[in-house]
């Protein structure tokens, strides 16, 4: 028998389909379920500590900050401005064994008696340098917040 109403037997409610919540408005495509909420302060560290570390361990990889600042913003949740924080402190923890290695070199070069602009120089790159680490962290966070509401 075919129902009179004009809806099918076989429509059934997909996963992915938005349903209210419990305040009675659609969820955000871009956050999963309990996410709604802030994340901790140390949330955000802790998985920021994570994700610069699983950067710096694939440097060899390329675009491997835009990868950690999205392991970061994947594991944090939270909203998007937790994801801008975990992506940030990402992409501090993946500048300081760079500027660590710099700082010695420049030490040992200054000993051995380097010209002055040798340095300016240097320190310029390593600013340089870590401006696009850090804004790739951010812009990994980002992307890791958004596949987390996505997959």
């Amino acid at each position: 028998m075919v129902p009179d109403d004009g809806s099918s037997t076989d429509d059934v409610a997909s996963p992915d389909a938005r349903s209210p919540d419990a305040s009675g408005t659609a969820s955000n495509d871009f956050l999963a379920p309990g996410d709604d909420a802030p994340a901790d302060l140390v949330d955000v560290l802790v998985y920021g500590l994570v994700g610069g570390i699983a950067g710096s361990v694939l440097s060899f990889v390329p675009l491997a900050t835009v990868l950690g600042g999205a392991v970061a913003g994947y594991l944090c949740g939270g909203r998007s401005a937790d994801a801008l924080k975990t992506g940030t402190v990402a992409g501090v923890v993946m500048t300081l064994p760079f500027a660590a290695v710099v700082v010695f070199l420049l030490f040992f070069l200054g000993i051995a008696g380097a010209p002055a602009e040798f340095g300016i120089i240097a320190l310029l790159v390593v600013g340089l340098a870590a401006a696009y680490t850090l804004g790739s962290g951010i812009v990994g966070g980002l992307l890791g917040h958004y596949l987390r509401g996505r997959l």
